[in-house]
């Protein structure tokens, strides 16, 4: 319940904030409470769970292909689970090694579980004999603001 959804003023989702940053959204009136906790309130507010913008605000990060990679959005578009024996999920493994001229990149890169990721090691996953469980994807600003 810590993470409160920011929704624009045609509803649009754009992020999650704390509970606290949202109470002070409300408390300046650039929001409102769009959904709440019931029977719970701070101050004279119900305890949101999402919060609409009163105006609406170009969000030109929107508009580009997708959000930027980083670790902690591997693990969560892959929902933390390996991406080669869908054993729970704590490192990042890349599919083409980075010492074979690998990127940082979304379609490159798969949640892995440490047993599988040491083992794969510098390979790729051909040369290791292991078989990819699902194709990684690119996310939409969507799906990375549901995670």
């Amino acid at each position: 319940m810590s993470d409160v959804l920011v929704l624009n003023a045609d509803l649009e989702p754009l992020t999650r904030v704390s509970l606290r940053h949202a109470v002070k959204m409300l408390v300046r009136q650039v929001a409102e409470v769009h959904d709440h906790v019931p029977d719970r309130a701070i101050g004279i507010w119900p305890v949101p769970t999402v919060v609409r913008l009163v105006r609406w605000v170009y969000a030109r990060w929107r508009h580009t292909d997708g959000p930027a990679w980083s670790r902690r959005g591997v693990l969560a578009r892959d929902h933390r689970r390996c991406g080669y024996c869908r054993q729970p999920a704590t490192t990042v493994d890349h599919i083409v090694p980075r010492s074979q001229g690998g990127q940082n990149t979304w379609l490159n890169t798969i949640a892995a579980c440490y047993a599988c990721n040491q083992r794969k090691a510098d390979r790729t996953p051909r040369q290791a004999g292991m078989v990819l469980r699902f194709e990684p994807r690119t996310p939409t600003w969507v799906s990375a603001v549901r995670a």
